[in-house]
């Protein structure tokens, strides 16, 4: 509810407080929460190799945010950002608003795939290199040494440096695979990027052919496309060598093949293009095909927004992340959130922390060893 409903309800049950008061009490002295918070999505992302990723919609005092949201089966993360680009999102990977920067061979490898231009690339390389600089120190670094920078090309050196510094960090464990769909800031962060198949049968769900072949055509398409994915999900049960070569030969026939329903071809090959992604889980079983997790997540923050519209300051931003978080994940941990609250605010710690739990649940689902290596050091 809001807050002007919420203060209604305690006037309602003879509680008589002023709404700067309320506020206080929602959105300040947090700290133990916000510690608690930072643990379990530190835990969250140590709990496995891949983490769904999605974004949506937020209004910060009347300007345009985004709500990033982290999760797997073991947690939920929501944090907003000002922007929505790739390096908000490598901000919120590392869980801090002040990225860093590195120049190393990986940004140079990363800056080849981001098409920098030979020159410049030649020109990094003589900046000093495998140090780290935060983002004030790099941007004077570069308007010193190549001043002549165009903004769309600074702008991919900032991220080639920013995602270098990412993966040779050790405060936070390293996401190697996201689960997502395919917007362009989701792309080069992570070794491996696996595309969500529901998402991308909404592209053919948006054709509107009025031929009636084309219809009988598409009806057919899409019945064969959700047939291969229902095979992908069999195969994720039951992985063995023969099923994949099949699995991969039957996905070139799908998406290669030519209907004469022009519309639906071009759809195709753009399909097609991104099989690398698409077939990821075919190298990885445990991966899922779909980010319906963070999409329903994300979604609860819209019905967030259309109760309360809008947050009125970044103190308050922060609150409303860091208790969507805890709601969410004691709900996927199996503890009532109210029980939670409880034994949070007397102090009774009979309730280990989320991240406590999330070590264990790691452990005991016979995640990577490093989870039971963190068990034993914590309880030793």
């Amino acid at each position: 509810m809001t807050q002007g409903k919420l203060l209604e309800f305690l006037e309602d049950i003879g509680i008589s407080m002023s709404s700067g008061y309320l506020s206080n009490l929602l959105i300040k002295n947090q700290e133990d929460f916000e510690a608690e918070f930072n643990e379990l999505y530190t835990e969250g992302l140590a709990s496995s190799p891949w983490q769904h990723l999605d974004q949506t919609s937020a209004r910060v005092k009347g300007i345009n945010h985004t709500t990033n949201v982290i999760c797997n089966p073991l947690y939920t993360v929501y944090s907003t950002t000002l922007r929505k680009d790739r390096l908000s999102v490598l901000g919120v990977l590392q869980n801090k608003q002040e990225i860093e920067f590195i120049l190393n061979p990986l940004t140079s490898e990363l800056l080849g795939n981001l098409n920098l231009p030979t020159k410049w690339k030649n020109q990094l390389k003589l900046l000093p290199q495998n140090i780290s600089f935060t983002e004030s120190e790099f941007n004077t670094l570069l308007d010193t040494y190549l001043s002549k920078l165009g903004s769309q090309h600074r702008t991919r050196v900032l991220e080639a440096a920013a995602i270098s510094f990412y993966h040779q960090q050790a405060d936070i464990p390293i996401v190697h695979t996201l689960v997502c769909d395919d917007a362009p800031q989701f792309k080069l962060l992570t070794d491996n990027l696996a595309l969500c198949w529901v998402h991308e049968g909404r592209h053919y769900k948006k054709l509107t052919p009025f031929v009636a072949c084309h219809q009988e055509i598409l009806d057919d398409f899409l019945t064969e496309f959700w047939d291969y994915y229902r095979e992908l999900l069999a195969y994720r049960d039951s992985p063995n060598q023969k099923k994949k070569l099949e699995l991969q030969s039957k996905f070139g026939e799908i998406f290669g093949t030519e209907t004469g329903y022009k519309q639906l071809d071009e759809r195709k090959r753009l399909t097609a293009a991104k099989v690398s992604e698409l077939l990821l889980v075919l190298e990885y079983p445990e991966l899922p095909l779909h980010n319906n997790p963070a999409e329903l997540a994300a979604r609860t923050m819209v019905q967030r927004r259309n109760i309360s519209y809008a947050t009125q300051t970044s103190q308050g931003t922060k609150a409303w992340d860091i208790f969507m978080s805890l709601v969410a994940t004691t709900r996927k941990l199996g503890i009532s959130f109210f029980e939670y609250m409880q034994d949070r605010i007397s102090h009774k710690s009979k309730i280990p922390s989320l991240g406590t739990i999330i070590r264990y649940k790691c452990f005991s689902q016979h995640q990577p060893l490093s989870c039971l290596e963190e068990l034993l050091c914590m309880s030793g």
